[in-house]
């Protein structure tokens, strides 16, 4: 089995080197360092093409393109991997020395078998200290939707079969440069495909100023097509009635106001003016109503 490591980055010259260091540290050799870079303006080129003259034992693949946002760089990425499965590293962080050989293994426990898109480990500040929530035991089957009722929160390190991927395309709307990952990775799981999450922190995660993480506000409101595909998915997958509709229409105004009137924002949400409008007045009211109780306690 081949390992494509893919990374976009942008403007991340001053940090990247923390994740090439760790694939130098790598217990497990069969694996390919793909990089997008999303047109960066700092040194990031220059120290690429320094690396790729050093005798790494892994092969570099360095791409410059123009500016287009995360999901662009994972789509081109998906074209380019020569690896039977692809693992998305972000620039900002880096991987323990065995985490490709934990891959590699965990991917052996499900081979030849039916419905699974990949295997996941955790992602933590620490090899101790996870992001999010995790369970007791060794591994779990589940879809990404069903992370929540056994305590998967959080971001994960999520490995996928890249022949499954080629099938899963993020969508590419003209002027955005975002739409969330969790987009494609809950299609997949909507249409059934399952992950071998397993117990063991093989990622190291720093959420920095610059990123989208910190920045998801802002990030949502300035690709509101984008948005309102992930909100509609939210409505669809998760079954929602009229009350969790509401809450959906409600939320995406909330994003996206300063960028669209209640009009737009309902014809990207394919609902009537009246329901966005609702939406917002309801969630005003209950507002109100929560504060008014509080004061009054």
């Amino acid at each position: 089995m081949q390992i494509t490591v893919f990374t976009p980055t942008y403007n991340r010259g001053y940090i990247i080197e923390n994740l090439y260091k760790s694939l130098q540290k790598q217990t497990f050799r069969d694996f390919e360092w793909l990089v997008i870079d999303d047109g960066s303006i700092d040194n990031t080129e220059e120290l690429f093409k320094e690396w790729k003259n050093e005798k790494n034992f892994f092969k570099i693949r360095y791409y410059k393109v123009e500016n287009g946002g995360k999901h662009r760089a994972i789509n081109k990425a998906i074209d380019l991997a020569n690896g039977d499965v692809f693992f998305i590293v972000d620039s900002d962080d880096y991987l323990i020395p065995t985490a490709l050989e934990k891959v590699a293994s965990w991917f052996r426990t499900i081979e030849n078998q039916v419905g699974f898109c990949g295997v996941s480990g955790n992602r933590g500040r620490t090899e101790i200290d996870v992001i999010g929530t995790t369970f007791k035991g060794d591994y779990i089957d589940a879809t990404s939707l069903e992370r929540n009722q056994f305590h998967i929160t959080g971001d994960k390190a999520e490995v996928f079969y890249t022949h499954v991927l080629k099938k899963y395309k993020f969508p590419e709307y003209e002027g955005e440069r975002f739409i969330s990952e969790a987009t494609v990775w809950e299609k997949m799981a909507y249409e059934g495909y399952k992950i071998r999450w397993f117990n063991e922190t093989i990622y190291i995660c720093n959420y920095l100023e610059d990123g989208l993480t910190q920045n998801m506000i802002q990030t949502f409101a300035k690709s509101p097509r984008g948005t309102a595909l992930y909100m509609k998915q939210q409505i669809k997958f998760h079954n929602c009635g009229l009350k969790g509709k509401m809450a959906y229409y409600n939320l995406y105004y909330s994003f996206v106001k300063s960028q669209l009137n209640l009009k737009e924002a309902a014809a990207h949400m394919e609902t009537s003016l009246f329901t966005m409008i609702a939406s917002v007045i309801l969630a005003e009211t209950k507002k109100r109503l929560t504060g008014w109780r509080f004061y009054a306690n």
